[in-house]
């Protein structure tokens, strides 16, 4: 059983960061577009809570793109009950998701999410049952520079490192297992960190994963923006945004058939449009393409066949 006073506060101080968090993304990233601007969309949940969804479309940098946050709360569906193993429940649910989806295939597609969970036993959440955290972000590029993969790392390792320095490789790990279509025997991306189900054990109090899931979202704009500027004047052509539209089919692919954030939000009666709005706009399915023998193509796809210690790899 979660102590209900320190669940409480930290619902709370949760709740403020990712409304924090979202301003401050959303503000640096119109900055880095100079002129897309998002998009605000408030929405209710009809089973109580609800969220506010930003979507930019047709910048001059992104293509589409969306931060997202939600909170929600109410009786758990059938479907996931039976996931918890519990007759009956409540819950409350508080995230932030993002997704970037630039015109360039020189740029990454970005995704991250930060999120808190509570269920509790009886409807008026007088005590909460369990508590947890999980999020993460990973980095899909459609032609890859390795000193990109070694930054997003990097920073996502120096975030960790404080926390204690079993989490990053234990992550980043959980996440090259996760981020993975295994239809197709290849990875979504490079990887970052992945994690879930954080809850308070002997080691780490409920407190400190609070802690430790505010650094990890705290370091996404270090983690993204010094990539952007360095590929965004790219020269590309229409064979490279031909390739980028292949590779997004493959990240179709992983959210609608792999992805649990997915599958949790459209159980629980969450906002379909903000579900989806992780898809990119232009994606194609051509019959058994492959790359040309040798090139960057083929390249990107023998790394997205086993995951990389890109801590260790070479500027």
């Amino acid at each position: 059983m979660t102590d209900s006073t320190n669940s409480s506060s930290i619902r709370e101080q949760f709740s403020t960061f990712i409304e924090e968090l979202q301003d401050e993304i959303c503000t640096e990233l119109e900055k880095e577009d100079s002129e897309g601007t998002f998009r605000e969309d408030s929405w209710d949940r009809e089973g109580g809570g609800g969220g506010v969804t930003r979507v930019m479309e047709k910048g001059t940098l992104v293509e589409k793109g969306g931060v997202n946050i939600s909170k929600v709360h109410g009786e758990l569906p059938e479907t996931i009950r039976e996931h918890f193993e519990v007759e009956q429940g409540w819950f409350f649910a508080a995230g932030l998701s993002l997704i970037i989806h630039p015109w360039s295939p020189m740029i990454p597609t970005v995704h991250a999410n930060y999120r808190y969970f509570e269920l509790y036993d009886d409807k008026d959440q007088s005590e909460v049952r369990d508590a947890w955290f999980g999020g993460g972000a990973d980095l899909t590029p459609y032609y890859l520079w390795d000193e990109d993969a070694v930054h997003f790392h990097r920073v996502h390792k120096s975030a960790c490192d404080p926390h204690g320095e079993d989490l990053y490789p234990r992550f980043k790990k959980d996440c090259d297992e996760y981020f993975y279509n295994e239809h197709r025997e290849e990875a979504r991306g490079i990887g970052g960190l992945f994690f879930d189900y954080l809850r308070a054990n002997d080691q780490r109090s409920i407190e400190d994963w609070h802690e430790f899931t505010t650094s990890v979202g705290n370091a996404f704009i270090d983690s993204y923006l010094p990539i952007v500027r360095r590929r965004k004047d790219e020269p590309y052509d229409d064979h490279h945004r031909y390739w980028q539209e292949i590779r997004r089919g493959r990240y179709v692919e992983f959210n609608l058939i792999h992805d649990r954030g997915t599958k949790f939000g459209l159980k629980t009666g969450g906002r379909t449009e903000s579900i989806l709005m992780s898809l990119p706009p232009e994606v194609r399915w051509d019959y058994d393409y492959q790359p040309e023998p040798g090139s960057r193509e083929e390249r990107l796809l023998n790394v997205m066949k086993e995951p990389i210690n890109w801590i260790n790899s070479t500027d």
